[in-house]
């Protein structure tokens, strides 16, 4: 899931770009029909990919290029806009040259694809995931998609600000310590020069971190409880909770709760790259974005919401994003397309553009920095993926459920909700979020079930 900036970029022709990926390591794919066997890529076949992650566009312009190059197979990139990828892809598979590789975020999006999405069981790329919990599965037990990207997010904060502060992590292990030092910080924000949260943007460049990322605390929690994975009528039972962490983000801010509808994912990033703020939620996919605070003076924490025992919470993570290769594209397409992922996730070029971080590219430009699931994992030089598996490697993490949310006008009504609560912080508009989260979820689920 991502910073995904509000833009759209076509790479036409051979030299065209693929998409972005996240990497621990990395395989390979290949075959055609139902059943995706091994082979070799041949220039008898095009690839098109629409990327749905646009902060890699640029790295997945020029491997695809240099794919072409080294092949002679043709690849496409096309990147949807930030919160438009559902729409983008419906639009392009209606048409005659429809993607050959697309992505879907999940059990819920794989409902509304799997009828396009070819078999991969037997495809050269699964042979070295790590973790068959990163295969996506179809109702027929059949593999549908799978992960090509492992992220985490949290809390990332600025040590030498929060040092200026006089807190360090140590003096944060929950909600009410979290909150302890924020509202410090708040109240000294005129003496110390700078506040404790970025700006928590409503536009929809920005609002994917709270009515997605965030709303994963209440869910995740909720499941825990219940045992359960999925369900098509969500209770609510943690809402209080995410009540509590909205009113700290907002109350402890860059800026006034009142504008938070104008607000972007890159007012965020600015404040916390120039020093204006301590924290700001966000994940691994925006180290780039951020590197320049440097790597010593970057954090990364839990998002703790008080529930009982999160002291031992680990760092949300895991993945939304599952590769699916369309059965209805040519059998030279199809050939095509699982070589080309396969090359990805287990050639050198593939790997180190995908998992690298400063100068990975070829062309010197830094690459993905991100974790794969695959054996061709490369350690990470993104700081912030290591502070995530250290954390996580004594704490439990916090999984990825948003793929279960019921459909993304679920999400834009809980974001419209959160955004006139953040304008008025009433008991009545907070009913309203409740209304959103609870009954609207009830809505889609049925909605989508029919």
């Amino acid at each position: 899931m991502m910073n995904r900036r509000q833009f759209i970029t076509a790479g036409l022709g051979a030299t065209a770009g693929v998409a972005a990926i996240a990497a621990t390591g990395c395989t390979g794919g290949s075959g055609n029909g139902s059943a995706a066997g091994s082979g070799s890529a041949s220039a008898a076949g095009e690839v098109y990919y629409l990327n749905f992650k646009p902060e890699q566009d640029a790295q997945w312009q020029e491997l695809a290029k240099l794919y072409t190059e080294e092949t002679g197979v043709p690849v496409t990139v096309k990147t949807a806009a930030s919160g438009q990828y559902e729409t983008t892809l419906k639009s392009e598979m209606a048409k005659s040259e429809a993607p050959t590789l697309f992505q879907v975020n999940g059990p819920v999006g794989l409902a509304s694809w799997t009828d396009y999405c070819l078999d991969l069981d037997d495809a050269d790329v699964m042979k070295t995931l790590t973790d068959d919990s990163y295969a996506l599965k179809g109702e027929d037990g059949k593999t549908k998609g799978v992960a090509y990207v492992i992220e985490s997010y949290g809390l990332i904060y600025n040590k030498s600000l929060l040092d200026q502060a006089g807190y360090s992590e140590a003096d944060i292990t929950n909600f009410d310590s979290l909150k302890k030092v924020v509202e410090d910080i708040t109240a000294r924000k005129d003496e110390l020069g700078f506040s404790a949260f970025t700006s928590a943007g409503m536009d929809s460049s920005s609002d994917w971190r709270f009515k997605t990322h965030l709303a994963n605390l209440p869910i995740y929690y909720e499941y825990k409880e219940k045992g359960i994975d999925n369900t098509d009528a969500i209770e609510g039972l943690y809402l209080d909770n995410y009540r509590q962490i909205w009113d700290l983000y907002i109350n402890n801010a860059t800026c006034e709760p009142g504008v938070l509808s104008t607000k972007t994912a890159d007012d965020a990033t600015a404040e916390f790259v120039t020093g204006q703020a301590v924290f700001y939620q966000n994940g691994t996919w925006e180290y780039a974005n951020i590197s320049e605070v440097g790597d010593d003076n970057l954090g990364l924490i839990p998002i703790y919401i008080g529930v009982e025992g999160e002291e031992d919470q680990g760092i949300c993570t895991g993945s939304e994003n599952y590769w699916c290769v369309n059965k209805n594209a040519s059998e030279d397409n199809i050939q095509a397309t699982l070589d080309f992922i396969n090359w990805c996730v287990t050639s050198d070029t593939g790997t180190k553009a995908m998992c690298g971080a400063d100068g990975a590219m070829p062309s010197g430009e830094a690459g993905m920095g991100f974790v794969i699931p695959f054996e061709g994992n490369q350690p990470s030089e993104n700081v912030l993926n290591q502070i995530a598996d250290e954390v996580n490697s004594e704490k439990t993490p916090v999984s990825w459920n948003f793929s279960t949310m019921p459909s993304e006008e679920w999400k834009n009504g809980v974001g419209s909700a959160l955004t006139t609560y953040a304008a008025d912080q009433s008991d009545g508009n907070w009913d309203g979020v409740v209304t959103a989260f609870v009954d609207g979820w009830a809505t889609e689920a049925a909605a989508a079930a029919e």
